[in-house]
Order: structure tokens, then sequence, then C-alpha cells
């Protein structure tokens, strides 16, 4: 039986799958484009006439139903941004996506997102989290250039081990509850699993370098579409299942940290923007750590604005890239006056990262600090300020070098009209957030408690506003110091390369060494036996003699043994003695004496020992 509630609440996921499956049909023309308009629209139509409480359950096995949709608050902020963004990427990719297999990746992966965050239990999450992976990896591999396909190789294999771990983590769950309903997990090896493998979705440090190394690679528009997904679901199933966990809330903090530093070191943009999701969902991660209702709500309402103004500042760097065939500050600037609307919307998404009032980082950035001050979380608060300060440094220097910046070589004209749409409607949604926050209060999981909030009370906004006047007079005196480099920043998967190739050494030298000794040596014993097998009387013998030899062949047996020499001759004989011949016949009695002692020896044996075994 399948309850679905009321009928128009089906599965978002469904739209966007079904979407992509008939996409190849349609060519390339503008019919395609109204397809893609039409499927943008049917899908925010089909996030938001969803009902609350409502799902479709399928019974599987006894007691193991998927749920295929689950509506509460949590996912149904993470369906209206996910479907507005989904949408926003659909327009800006109309003109720029020529091939329509990089447009069905980008459906899949916004589908398969949307089965993530709707799904009620372990295992259909699962599924979606594997379509996203591979779905997304077409975004990256449509580049078609080495480097892309090379950085392809090592997102999949992240996720690979992500995804096997999440699945160890479900299964070990699933045997020790009886349950796969997402939620809380007891402690234990199935606890730090499921951790694991939300942490490498959620960029956690020592499981990130797949983000700033893969996104720089990707697409144009496929790098729209990457910024927001998987980071955001990860932190989706991380506020289900680890609430209020005092050390995600401490690896929120320093997420914000180094990501910010490493941001600042990039000359490649879209690496700067990618080192900033892992900043930026620092604070997303410290707000579920902290659990409180306000860290809740205002890691949640992060992810939201975050969505806005990080698919924008991607989208806004595409339309260089696309109109300069430039990637580099060192090669940018100049562009002010030739792509005014790239700069303005660029400006406004810089400001909203940066958390200036006025703009929707502002709003959920100060909710995430409070939440940390109100726990007593002095260290985690002054981490979370520091990563403003550099944020805003990231930002003065991404948007100077690239638009104001001398820099008269430089050709350029303004981005296609699809993707200024796109991103003029994105810049309006993080404008409008900031000035009014209540719209966005109103949907967050906790929204009683969010309501109360204050953002723009005196104190805060006045103590936010000295910080960045003093962060942007730094900037402006110490500009030579921030002025970009051509230099490549050495991450963490540095240590990762050099133990591989220390264990490819390994595997290859040591190892190998040892494991043709074992051979050999393994090789010689058969041998060994097979020599004694063919005549067991004259290699016994023959053994006898060695023994004499040996035991006969010290400097003392030497002296005090004249007959020594006479071993010798005679193990020379024996060894000459042909292996082959058949074993000499023994006398019947003889036979039936030593079959008479080997079961004696049998009985003796079972008797003492047997007995006891039993």
């Amino acid at each position: 039986m399948i309850d679905i509630g009321v009928i128009p609440n089906v599965p978002p996921a469904i739209i966007y799958i079904i979407g992509a499956a008939l996409l190849p049909l349609l060519g390339k023309g503008k019919v395609r484009s109204i397809y893609l308009i039409a499927l943008a629209v049917l899908g925010l139509i089909g996030v938001a006439v969803l009902t609350p409480q409502t799902s479709w359950v399928f019974p599987v096995l006894q007691g193991l139903d998927l749920t295929f949709l689950q509506v509460d608050s949590l996912s149904l902020i993470m369906g209206y941004i996910f479907a507005i963004i989904g949408a926003a990427a659909i327009i800006y990719s109309l003109d720029i996506v020529k091939e329509n297999g990089e447009l069905v990746c980008g459906l899949l992966y916004l589908g398969s997102a949307m089965g993530a965050v709707f799904a009620g239990d372990f295992f259909t999450l699962y599924i979606f989290w594997e379509i996203m992976a591979f779905s997304s990896l077409g975004l990256i591999w449509y580049s078609r250039t080495e480097r892309a396909t090379n950085a392809g190789m090592r997102y999949i294999l992240f996720h690979l081990l992500g995804g096997c771990a999440l699945l160890g983590g479900i299964i070990i769950h699933y045997m020790n509850t009886g349950s796969i309903a997402v939620g809380p997990v007891e402690s234990g090896i199935g606890y730090f699993l499921l951790l694991a493998g939300i942490g490498v979705n959620t960029a956690f440090i020592s499981l990130h370098s797949w983000l700033p190394d893969s996104y720089p690679k990707a697409t144009l528009a496929g790098a729209v579409f990457m910024c927001v997904f998987t980071t955001k679901t990860g932190v989706y199933v991380l506020a289900r299942t680890y609430p209020g966990v005092e050390a995600v809330a401490y690896m929120g903090g320093v997420m914000c940290l180094y990501g910010v530093a490493f941001a600042l070191m990039q000359n490649d943009v879209r690496k700067l923007l990618s080192y900033h999701i892992v900043s930026q969902v620092g604070y997303m991660v410290a707000g579920i750590g902290i659990g409180t209702y306000i860290g809740i709500n205002g890691g949640i309402a992060h992810v939201f604005n975050h969505i806005l103004y990080k698919a924008l500042l991607f989208m806004c760097m595409g339309a260089v890239i696309y109109s300069t065939g430039r990637h580099n500050l060192t090669e940018l600037g100049g562009l002010a006056k030739k792509m005014p609307i790239t700069m303005v919307t660029c400006m406004i998404a810089a400001f909203s990262i940066s958390g200036v009032p006025g703009f929707n980082g502002y709003v959920s950035k100060g909710m995430v600090v409070h939440a940390a001050e109100l726990e007593g979380m002095h260290i985690l608060t002054i981490i979370l300020i520091i990563g403003s300060v550099g944020t805003f440094l990231s930002f003065l220097k991404l948007t100077y070098f690239t638009f104001f910046k001398k820099n008269d070589e430089i050709e350029a004209k303004e981005a296609p009209l699809p993707m200024l749409i796109a991103m003029s409607a994105v810049a309006f949604l993080c404008v409008a957030i900031g000035v009014y926050p209540k719209m966005l209060y109103e949907i967050l999981p906790y929204p009683a408690v969010a309501l109360h909030y204050h953002a723009y009370g005196l104190a805060h906004t006045i103590s936010t506003l000295e910080l960045l006047i003093m962060t942007a007079v730094g900037f402006v005196v110490l500009l030579a110091v921030f002025s970009p480099h051509e230099r490549i920043t050495y991450d963490i998967d540095l240590l990762y390369r050099k133990a591989g190739r220390r264990f490819i050494w390994l595997c290859e030298q040591p190892l190998v060494t040892v494991a043709e000794g074992l051979d050999h040596g393994l090789q010689k014993a058969a041998d060994s036996v097979v020599w004694f097998s063919r005549n067991p009387t004259t290699a016994s013998k023959i053994l006898a003699a060695k023994v004499a030899v040996a035991m006969a062949g010290s400097t003392v047996m030497r002296t005090l043994n004249p007959g020594y020499i006479q071993y010798e001759q005679d193990l020379a004989k024996l060894k000459q003695m042909h292996m082959e011949e058949p074993v000499p016949k023994v006398a019947i009695g003889t036979g039936v004496l030593l079959a008479l002692l080997l079961f004696t020896l049998y009985l003796v044996v079972y008797l003492t020992h047997g007995v006891l075994w039993v």
C-alpha cells in the first residue's frame, strides 16, 4: 500500500529524474529551452504544493519500509531552496550548455538531491546519495580536459569511500535497532562510520580535498549545480543524525578557519570560491553541532542563504570566464565597465557572503554566532568572527582584482541574457532576505524561536559594521600583501599523495620481496616432499647420512672421530642412487609390525587426548 496523503504530494525527485530521461528526445533548439523552463517551473510547483506530515511509503519486506517522501519543516525548507536554485541553474545553462548529456547529469543531480532530503529512511537516502555522486561526476568530465578527468577520478574515489562508510553505518544501525528511519544514531562503530560518510559529503577537514580539486574543473554550468547540492545535503543529514554533538560544532569552527585561510591564497577564481564553500559550510556544521533551537535554525538558515549567494558567485565567475576565457585573478581586471550587470550581482553576492548588514548572509551568520555565545562556547565564537574577517578580505580581493584593477588589454562583453536573468533573480533574493528576514524565519525548523531573534539589534549591527570597516581599511593598506600570485598551494591531499607513494613502494619492494621469498620457500618445501615421496627408504637414508655428516662435521668431532671421511663417502654414494627406483620390498612380518606400531600409537593418542576433547 502506498500512503500518499493528498494527491499533489509526490516526491519532487520524480519530476527531475523523469525530466532528465525525456530531455535527449528534444534535440538542442528552442523546444529544449522551453521544455527546461517548464521543467524548472514544474519543479518549483511540485515543492510548493507539498503538505507537511505526508509521505510515500513502499513496504519491501516484513518490517522494512522504504519512505520516498517524508515532509516536515526541515525537509521542506531544503526542498524550497533546492527547487529555487535548480530553476536558476537551469535558466543559467540555456545558452552555454550545448550537449544534452551535461543537462541530463545536472537534472539527475538535482533530482537525487531532492530525493535525499525527502527520504524518510536510510536505505532510500543511500540510493539517492550514490546517484548524486555519479551524476555530479558527469558535470566534471564534460569539461573534456585531462585535468578534469583526473580530478573526476579523485572525486569519485572519495565519494565511493564515503558511500561505503555510510552504508556500513546504516547496516550496523539497522542491526542494532531494527529501524532504518533517518534519525539520531546510537554510539558504536556504526556511529563513527555514518559520521565519516556524512563527513565526506560535508567536507570535514581531512576529508575535504575533493571539493577544491574538482569544482574549479567542472563545466561553467556544472559548477553552479555542484556548489549547491552535495555539501548541503550532507549538512541536512547531519542535522537529522548528529544535532548537539559538541565535536561536530568545533569541526565547523576548524572548517571555517581552514577554508578561509586557503581561499586567501588562491589565484583561480573558482578555486577561491570552492575553499569558501568549506569555510561557509563550517558555519552550518557549527550551528548543527551547537544543537539548540537557535543553533539549528542558524545552521539551516545559513544553508538557505549560502546556496543563494554561493550559486550567484559561481554564476558571476562563470560569466567572467565565459566572456574572457580567463580564470586567474592575475589575468583579470577592468571588467566593471565591460560587464556592469555581472559586476553588480557579484558585489551583492560578495556582500552577502561577507555578512554585510542588509544582505542575507548577515542574518544567518549572526544567528549561528549568537547561538555559540548563548551556549558559552567562546572559542568557537571567536573562530567564527575571525572567519568573517577572512571572508570579507577574500571577497574584497576577488571583486577588486576581477572588476576594478586596471587592465586595458582585456576584451569582454556582458554575459548572455539567460545568464543575466538567473544572476539578477538570485541577487534580488539575497537582498530581499537581508532586508526582510522574516520571510526566511517563517520556514525555518523552529519558526517561533527564529521570530524572537533580532538580526538588526543596534549593538550587533554597529559592531559588525565596525569590524567590516576595519577589515576594508586593512585591505587597502595591505593591498600588495593580498595581490594574487601564480603559485601552487598544497592542501592536505599532499599527505595522501605522499602516503600513497610510500604504500606503492611498500607493495612493490619489501612486500614483493617477502612474497617471493615465501613462494620460493614453499616451492622448495613442496619439491622436498615430492622428492621424499618418490623413495622414502632411500630418502630416509640420505637424510640420516646428512645428519651424521653434519654432527660429525664440527672441528671437535673431526678430531674425536677419524671416520668422518667415511660418512662423507657414504653420503656421496647415497646421493648417486636414483630416487625414481621402486621402494625396496620388506618382509610381511616387518610390514605387519609397522602397522601394529602405528595402530597402537593411534590408540594411545585417542585414549589420552580424544576422550578429553569429547
